[in-house]
């Protein structure tokens, strides 16, 4: 049998079981299994044993050398979801998918949902775009260049939904763009908008305060980053200046030789020892500190202007770079302060570029891009 065939044969055994836990497991039109799924549980696994006990039984070494080839000739989506349905036959096919499939850092693929929390590739940035919907105060984030450019291979990644409250605004994200529920585990975490422009919170969806009767009432608030939007003397005609803590990051993660957290499993929300994201606690830890780039003025255009290199086409004060803030004893290069960790701006009505690189995650890219959206009133 062809491994083209071979892998659409076992992509519709899975997609036949999965269809009992959408759930669970749908995710924007493609099968993704979250490793919270029951699959990983000893009834699941058993009745995907059970069901597909042919494809359990192969040999290891066979079975690492389809998974590899099925992995290496899928790199874009919706190609990609070959490699989720592989992860999705049994137990033994999960494990060794997962060894096979290396983290975005590595790889600079987005296979599963962790990928959306572990850091981005090191030298080329993973180019996404932002949908907004105003009727609905919307934001869906897909990996593709855009909408006109990617046609259907887009890929959804996160969805985000404004809520407007009577002290702040909150903008929640989700995996899907139908459940924003706190207890469900679609929920990724939310983007607070403390009033009078206080600095921005994003929090990670494992340690969440919440008032919600299914949520565990011992779970504490697990902030992850701090985002805060400068006085702007000049209001819109100037550019805005912003300045992100990551609370979650070492600074020494943009050195030679640095590493950030990568969580490896989403983890349940009572469980604190599985945290994807670690807050540096320690005295002795430095955080990262990411500002935006600082635009310079072009006399024969009359404006403030950065480099987007192509990607970026309306000129809007929401527009921004954003480089490490290192400081002199960190030892951190000239080329890597100056490298572009995150850059987003407007290509069309209600369309946005983003663009992430290592350190920060796709989550955490997000949700800073998401405070552009809300009015700054201090800054402008």
């Amino acid at each position: 049998m062809p491994l083209k065939s071979f892998v659409r044969e076992i992509g519709n055994m899975s997609k036949k079981f999965t269809k009992k836990e959408k759930h669970e497991c749908r995710r924007g039109g493609a099968y993704i299994v979250p490793d919270s799924s029951p699959l990983s549980s000893t009834a699941g696994s058993s009745t995907a044993l059970t069901e597909h006990g042919r494809w359990a039984n192969l040999p290891p070494e066979l079975l690492l050398d389809i998974i590899q080839r099925v992995e290496a000739r899928e790199t874009c989506w919706p190609g990609r979801g070959d490699v989720v349905a592989c992860a999705s036959v049994c137990r033994s096919w999960r494990q060794i998918t997962k060894e096979v499939v290396k983290p975005p850092e590595q790889c600079g693929f987005l296979t599963f949902p962790i990928s959306l929390k572990q850091p981005g590739p090191r030298d080329t940035p993973i180019e996404c775009f932002i949908q907004r919907e105003k009727a609905t105060s919307t934001y869906r984030l897909y990996m593709g260049l855009s909408p006109a450019l990617s046609g259907n291979l887009n890929k959804l990644l996160l969805v985000a939904k404004k809520v407007r409250r009577a002290t702040c605004t909150d903008f929640v994200i989700s995996l899907v763009g139908n459940d924003f529920s706190r207890s469900s585990n679609n929920y990724v975490g939310k983007l607070n908008q403390p009033p009078k422009d206080s600095p921005v919170r994003s929090t990670n969806r494992s340690l969440q305060k919440t008032h919600s009767r299914q949520v565990s009432p011992r779970t504490p608030m697990f902030i992850t980053a701090k985002i805060s939007y400068e006085l702007n003397v000049l209001r819109t005609r100037g550019p805005r200046r912003m300045k992100c803590d990551m609370y979650s990051i070492p600074a020494s993660a943009i050195g030679q030789g640095g590493t950030a957290p990568t969580p490896t499993a989403f983890t349940n929300c009572n469980d604190e020892a599985l945290l994807g994201f670690r807050t540096l606690k320690s005295a002795q830890n430095v955080l990262l500190v990411l500002r935006n780039k600082a635009p310079r003025w072009h006399e024969q255009l009359q404006c403030w202007c950065l480099n987007f290199k192509g990607r970026v086409t309306v000129a809007s004060v929401k527009n921004f770079q954003l480089v490490a803030a290192a400081e002199p004893s960190q030892n951190v290069t000239v080329p890597e302060q100056e490298k572009v960790i995150l850059q987003f701006g407007k290509i069309g009505k209600d369309i946005f570029t983003m663009d992430y690189r290592y350190p920060l995650s796709a989550l955490q890219a997000f949700a800073i891009s998401l405070s552009s959206f809300d009015t700054k009133p201090v800054c402008e």
